[in-house]
């Protein structure tokens, strides 16, 4: 009988597929984790944005991290830490984008909307809206610049990925 439970592998078909032959090809057995580049990257979960290729990054070149927003969360400060001192990252980007919908609606919004989709009340969850985009990236900025674990030496970037032409705009 085939498994039916959400958390089984049942749905997951072409995916795995997609894997096998991606690791048909796999080059990167033993790779040791360090970023070749010297680059981390904080940006968000929109799937518009292709942190490496946007940079002329590879596999292995750069240090990835992805939330709503792009946002420079303890979470983010935490990896970032541990890429400058453990993972040879040398340059942080921070890169929230054009038309992100943590700019665009409003935590209200935000909420009557996924409230709608999961039937029950989610305003126990927060979302962290960003009211002002570049204010918000300058203030993500210096969290990383002034955090007393970010070696000075570190050069810290905050720019905008517009999606629809794939530039980057540094505004701190």
């Amino acid at each position: 009988m085939a498994d039916t439970h959400p958390n089984s592998t049942a749905g997951f078909e072409d995916l795995l597929e997609a894997n096998r032959s991606f690791a048909e090809s796999f080059e990167y057995a033993g790779f040791d984790g360090i970023a070749k580049a010297g680059v981390a990257i904080v940006t968000c979960m929109d799937s518009r944005i292709d942190p490496l290729g946007m940079l002329g990054l590879s596999a292995g070149d750069a240090k990835i991290f992805r939330n709503p927003g792009g946002r420079v969360t303890p979470q983010a400060l935490e990896a970032l830490v541990l890429g400058t001192h453990l993972l040879n990252v040398q340059r942080i980007l921070v890169i929230p984008h054009t038309r992100c919908a943590m700019a665009s609606a409003t935590e209200a919004e935000l909420h009557e909307r996924v409230t709608a989709s999961a039937g029950t009340d989610s305003t126990w969850q927060p979302f962290n809206v960003v009211t002002d985009q570049l204010a918000t990236l300058a203030d993500d900025v210096a969290k990383v610049r002034t955090h007393p674990l970010v070696p000075e030496s570190v050069v810290v970037g905050g720019f905008v990925y517009d999606v629809d032409t794939g530039l980057l705009t540094q505004h701190a």
